[in-house]
């Protein structure tokens, strides 16, 4: 009898007693043979390691002494930790009894696969899909990304519509299945984001590196979004925005990234503006202090070699086209009707 493949499940934890609390159940809960579940904390101050002490003694714990952030906090972590394969899994996801196996299953029998995810749920409306994934990740020319589901802040309806296990650009880190050789190959994330856009950057190594990205909507879970930081803050808009623009210079080769990076800084400025004009001063501010702090990346904390030519390649998952223009002109509102997608 085959053995079956081992499971690290890790939970990045910051102050999110009351998640673990209420999800850390279902994950445990979890309907497969092989699975260990692993609390790494990023220095909580809200008692959350002396609740899972008391609560959840059959969790191991790994403590952080600092908030290293989403990237860091799981690139140390993940080094202390053996098993067949990882789940990234945020502290503020409901599973499903059998959300792994499906995954697993299809991991096992298609081995040039890197990375995947599940289909991801809004738990306020289980009907619904989720921000942060959706069913599954894209991204437009210009480096904006969308879901199978979501574009920008509207979310379908699940009708079943996306159903089929597909190749899409990025994978969720809400709930992120990752081969623990893949991981490593491409060093993990990319510890200057701390969070916000790392997985997509991840998905983007592992993509140029000839492994492709899944999803396998038959895994289910249930996300509830801005668990750490909430959709709309200035703090999150410095992320994404910053580490947007950092990505695109990673991963496009010379000529390219400076072209797609003029255009973005134009079309970020005009949502800078548009944020002022909305009377979301701090949301302009944070767009303005993140390509300042993109500049200074580029110029003085980056090492690396940005004009070598990057390997050539067709992703998956890349709309040739502007996702702001479909969106906010041409007022589509899902991703069947701007991507020529069949089931």
């Amino acid at each position: 009898m085959q053995k079956n493949a081992s499971v690290a499940i890790i939970i990045l934890n910051w102050n999110g007693k009351e998640f673990l609390k209420k999800f850390l159940p279902s994950v445990l809960n979890t309907n497969y043979p092989d699975f260990e579940v692993i609390v790494a904390d990023n220095n909580s101050t809200d008692g959350s390691i002396s609740f899972l002490n008391e609560y959840f003694p059959q969790v191991k714990t790994i403590v952080h002494q600092v908030n290293l952030g989403f990237a860091n906090g799981y690139n140390e972590t993940l080094k202390n930790i053996q098993a067949d394969y990882f789940v990234l899994l945020n502290s503020d996801v409901e599973v499903t009894p059998d959300w792994i196996t499906p995954v697993i299953n299809y991991m096992n029998t298609h081995h040039n696969v890197g990375a995947c995810q599940p289909k991801i749920l809004s738990f306020e409306n289980k009907n619904r899909f989720e921000y942060a994934g959706a069913a599954g990740g894209w991204m437009d020319k210009y480096g904006y990304p969308f879901c199978r589901g979501r574009l920008f802040d509207f979310c379908e309806e699940d009708d079943g519509q996306y159903n089929d296990i597909a190749e899409i650009f990025w994978a969720s880190g809400a709930a992120l299945f990752i081969r623990p050789n893949v991981f490593f190959e491409m060093n993990g994330f990319d510890p200057y984001f701390f969070a916000h856009q790392e997985e997509i950057d991840l998905c983007w190594r592992i993509q140029i590196a000839g492994y492709k990205i899944v999803v396998v909507p038959a895994s289910v879970v249930f996300h509830v979004g801005g668990g750490t930081l909430a959709q709309g803050t200035p703090l999150k808009a410095f992320y994404n925005f910053r580490n947007s623009l950092i990505m695109l210079a990673k991963n496009l080769s010379g000529k390219q990234a400076a072209i797609r990076i003029a255009q973005r800084l134009l079309l970020d400025q005009a949502a800078a503006i548009q944020a002022l004009a909305s009377g979301k001063w701090k949301i302009f501010m944070a767009i303005e202090k993140a390509q300042i702090a993109f500049f200074k990346w580029l110029f003085f904390i980056n090492k690396s070699d940005l004009a070598k030519a990057k390997k050539p390649k067709e992703f998956s998952g890349i709309y040739d086209g502007s996702i702001v223009k479909a969106y906010f002109i041409n007022k589509k509102r899902k991703f069947s009707e701007i991507v020529r997608y069949k089931k």
